[in-house]
């Protein structure tokens, strides 16, 4: 019989003092349908974020958390407002500024083309070194996880062994995959797609973390199917 051995050099976290976080990044929003850098631009969602919160919500119908929280703006708690009246108790959204998504700075409103033209040396310098460089006017990578790693730990201590759901960002997406993972490679951050009203899980503790899962959209399969074959958003076909 083979004997199986505890991994070394890691502590789980406790689940009785620890927190699992539900984190769940907004529906698309009018400037992502364009392709537009928004950062924290107060923008609403789309046609097809209102339908994508409205899967999540249906996916989510009688879930059972100990709180919910949003970042303030408007993407964000739209779609946390959506799924939040479908929970278990229908619990309040409590709104929290910290989760909002990195400021970009001057690139707001801009497009991929546009920032290519205007801010090459910006780009050259986020090539080589995609944490500790800021936006033109705004954050980087790593003032994005400082902000927002302090938020969650602040929710932790407020919620030690429980469920918590979060809505937010993209950029805070990613935070919270760093803190359970004890950090990501400085490259690896812009490989961590994250797809809009998708669900991120991890669960922390004080001192660890771990990650449950990533990027889970299984409830925007018939969303898709349905925009695929009907005039679900009003298109001509």
């Amino acid at each position: 019989m083979i004997k199986r051995l505890a991994p070394t050099g890691f502590s789980a976290p406790d689940r009785a003092t620890a927190t699992e976080f539900w984190v769940v990044r907004h529906g698309e929003s009018t400037w992502n349908a364009g392709g537009r850098y928004q950062g924290q631009t107060d923008v609403p969602l789309s046609a097809v974020g209102l339908l994508q919160a409205a899967c999540l919500a249906e996916r989510l119908t009688g879930q059972v958390f100990d709180a919910v929280y949003s970042s303030d703006l408007t993407r964000a708690r739209q779609t946390a407002g959506a799924v939040a009246e479908r929970l278990a108790g229908a619990p309040p959204v409590q709104l929290s500024p910290e989760l909002r998504e990195i400021d970009v700075g001057e690139l707001t409103g801009l497009v991929v083309t546009e920032i290519r033209e205007r801010y090459p040396d910006y780009l050259a310098a986020l090539q080589a070194d995609p944490w500790t460089t800021q936006r033109p006017g705004g954050e980087s990578m790593a003032d994005l996880f400082g902000r927002c790693g302090e938020a969650f730990h602040a929710l932790r201590a407020a919620h030690p062994g429980g469920r918590v759901l979060v809505f937010t960002h993209g950029g805070v997406v990613r935070v919270a995959v760093g803190l359970a993972l004890g950090g990501v490679p400085g490259h690896a951050w812009s490989r961590l797609s994250v797809t809009n009203t998708s669900i991120t899980r991890v669960l922390l503790g004080e001192h660890s973390g771990t990650l449950l899962g990533f990027n889970d959209e299984a409830h925007l399969e018939a969303l898709l199917e349905a925009t695929e074959a009907d005039d679900v958003l009003g298109q001509a076909p």
